[in-house]
């Protein structure tokens, strides 16, 4: 049995912060396996969310918020003082490389061979070696080469993206799944605490996925037959997580 995890963000920051995840993961994944040009897709998306919007003042803001929250948590006898110490010291040294380093991304503004390939790269077939002769050199090269050029590449994001992966550690440890039953395929709840993100553990055996919509204190959870791609009339078992 596979359970597969289902996440909906209710704010746009949170959306912000799970597009910026994925794509760090995507990166990571390039790190450990050579997938050719595919490489370069996470990256230039990366790059296009960074230059689009500035992230920095936010991460910053709730970093301290999250810091705070923490000192707080220390005084309290159920928690592990030990984990807490952990993310605090992790959440400070994030918060001060972030504070200190340039906009991620801007020094392969500068790169020349990343700038051809950024031009053209979207373009349906533009990767054909004919179209981009440089790209065709640097696959040539041997792999633990363009392994160390890509590392390079990508920690100039690591500043952002450090504390982000803390920020939604944090976030989706506020609470713990509950065993919930959606009766016809459906399934609402509400909640006194504004929520950021809602979580869905679901076996992939029962055959559907959760469509989840909402806002802050109010979501709905529907579940559609994959075979049929159409609402379940089934009731569905499946666990909850909702994350402040």
């Amino acid at each position: 049995m596979t359970n597969l995890i289902y996440e909906q963000p209710l704010n746009e920051k949170i959306r912000s912060y799970l597009r910026l995840e994925y794509l760090a993961q995507q990166l990571q994944a390039n790190v450990e396996q050579d997938h050719q040009h595919r490489c370069f897709e996470p990256l230039f998306a990366l790059c296009e969310l960074t230059e689009r919007c500035d992230y920095r003042g936010e991460v910053l803001k709730d970093v301290d918020r999250q810091l705070f929250a923490l000192s707080k948590w220390q005084s309290l006898p159920s928690i592990d003082d030990k984990l807490v110490e952990s993310y605090i010291s992790r959440l400070s040294a994030a918060r001060d490389s972030l504070q200190i380093a340039l906009r991620p991304g801007q020094e392969l503004k500068q790169n020349r061979f990343l700038t051809a390939l950024r031009q053209r790269f979207n373009m349906p077939g533009a990767s054909c070696n004919f179209d981009l002769p440089q790209l065709h050199y640097w696959l040539a090269k041997p792999w633990h080469e363009r392994q160390e050029e890509y590392q390079d590449w990508i920690s100039q994001f690591a500043s952002l993206l450090t504390p982000i992966n803390l920020l939604l550690d944090l976030t989706r440890q506020t609470t713990t799944y509950q065993h919930e039953l959606a009766n016809g395929g459906f399934f609402q709840g509400t909640s006194d605490q504004a929520l950021s993100l809602i979580r869905v553990k679901l076996s992939s055996e029962q055959g559907c996925y959760p469509t989840i919509s909402g806002h802050r204190n109010r979501y709905a959870i529907h579940f559609v037959s994959f075979d049929k791609q159409k609402h379940s009339d089934q009731s569905i078992e499946f666990e909850l997580a909702t994350c402040s």
